[in-house]
This record gives C-alpha cells, structure tokens and sequence, in this order.
C-alpha cells in the first residue's frame, strides 16, 4: 500500500535523462515522487512505471519551466500534491549549440529562465519552507562545462557555472538551519542528447568518456544524503574539472576555429 507520509523529492526534467534516473534512484530509496517537465506523455509513462515497480507515490506536473512563473506555480502546485517536500532537485535544462549571436533572442531568454531564474526561485521558494522546518536537501544540476565553458555552447556553460557557485553560497546559508545544498556535475552522461548515429556511445563508456545516467544518478543520491557539497561522478570528470582551467585561451580557439571550418565544409556539401 502508498504510504502518504514518505518524503517527496521533486525533480524538475524528471520525465527523461539524469532526471529520469534520479527518479528511480530515490524511489528505489523509498520516497514518493513529484515529477516535473513539459513532457506530458512521458510524465505518465514514469508514473505508471515508478509507481508500479516501487510501491510509491509519483505525482506529476506539465509545466514550460522556461515561463517566468513558473518557479511560483510548481510550488503552488505542490502545496496540494507533495505538501512535505524534502529533497528539491534542480534538474531541468537545455542545450543548444550555437554561437550567441546565431541564437534567436526568444531561445537565448529561455536559456537563462530555465538555468538561472527559475532553479533561483525554487531554491527561494522551497527552501524557506526546509528553513522553516530545519531539514532538507537541494540537488542542483549543473556541468563540467560549468569550468571552462567552450564556445558554442556559451550560453550553456556560463548558467551552469552560476549554478555551481550559487550552490556553494547557498550551502553556507542553509547549513546554519540543518538544510543540505550538493551540486552534481556531470560529464558526458548517455542520454536522449548525444545522437548514436554520430557517438560510438559503447566505445565511449568502455574508455570512460561517458557515463550512464544511472551511474550519475546514484553517485548524486549518495553525495546528497551524505551532505557533500559536490558531487563529481568518474576520476576521468574529475581530473577534467582540475586540469581544464589550465588550459591556454589559444587552445581553445584553435579548436573552435577548425571546427568551425569542419561544419562550414560539410554545410557546403550538403
């Protein structure tokens, strides 16, 4: 039988990738679940599956998270449908690869919304409530592109790197009322974003270069519950995270710029 008086963990993105995963990391770990994203579909499919497999409550809420409301509205929405929210895990994001000034202004404000505006405000909004009652946990997501952003996806990497050391600020305040702020940063993660056609994505895991979002998954829920302030999944990620900001600027642009002439040269053959 549901047992209502579990804990509820929202995830945000919960309905595919590293969310997806979290969901079943925790359900596994015995708490009920609400799940948010704007794939509504796929937010029943999870439902019925968790639920089933886990003997758990999974609610749901279809939301664009891009909104500039729609922080206050999941937290709304919540009130009602996971009153006891004890883990917030700030998952949802997009990627986009484009330079800043190819990216249609309406993309590059649902970029930052969906990065930067709408986790703040949830961290706001429920963690007043965990404040208030003196225990909690927050997992936000950010990237190992959050220490050398790369161009091309520089929207990206810069909102994931606020989130890092939002993260960090935010762990010094809660910690004076017994509430946990971890931030995950994962490298590349075998999910719906990499195209099989294009990845080896078996060789890429064999050689370590990426991980499953399981693998990722669990290596979070551990560092959360165990109240670590990041959490970093596979010595490879690891040793990027130390050795990638010592890489010369130069670098990096000479790579930019052949690959630049790559995508020109195939766009011309196509």
């Amino acid at each position: 039988m549901k047992d209502v008086l579990k804990p509820f963990v929202l995830i945000t993105g919960g309905s595919s990738g590293i969310g997806l995963a979290l969901a079943h990391a925790f359900a596994a770990r015995n708490y009920n679940l609400l799940l948010v994203s704007n794939q509504a579909n796929a937010l029943e499919e999870c439902k019925s599956i968790l639920e089933s497999k886990n003997g758990i409550i999974c609610n749901t809420f279809n939301i664009d998270m891009t909104a500039k409301d729609s922080a206050l509205r999941i937290f709304e929405f919540a009130q009602t449908h996971a009153p006891d929210i004890e883990i917030l895990v700030n998952n949802a994001g997009m990627l986009v690869f484009s330079e800043v000034v190819e990216t249609p202004l309406v993309k590059l404000e649902a970029i930052l919304q969906l990065h930067i505006q709408t986790p703040t405000a949830m961290c706001k909004l429920f963690g007043e409530k965990m404040k208030a009652n003196r225990k909690g946990h927050i997992l936000n997501v950010s990237s190992i592109s959050a220490v050398m952003p790369y161009p091309g996806i520089s929207l990206y990497g810069p909102s994931k790197t606020y989130m890092r050391y939002f993260s960090r600020a935010l762990r010094s305040e809660m910690k004076l009322y017994n509430v946990n702020v971890t931030c995950l940063i994962p490298g590349a993660t075998e999910t719906g974003l990499y195209d099989p056609n294009r990845v080896n994505l078996t060789l890429a895991k064999q050689l370590g270069v990426m991980q499953t979002a399981d693998v990722v998954a669990n290596n979070a829920v551990d560092a959360l519950l165990k109240n670590k302030a990041e959490c970093i999944p596979g010595w490879l990620n690891k040793l990027t995270v130390i050795s990638l900001p010592w890489i010369p600027s130069f670098v990096i642009e000479m790579i930019n710029r052949h690959s630049t002439i790559l995508q020109k040269g195939n766009k011309a053959l196509g």
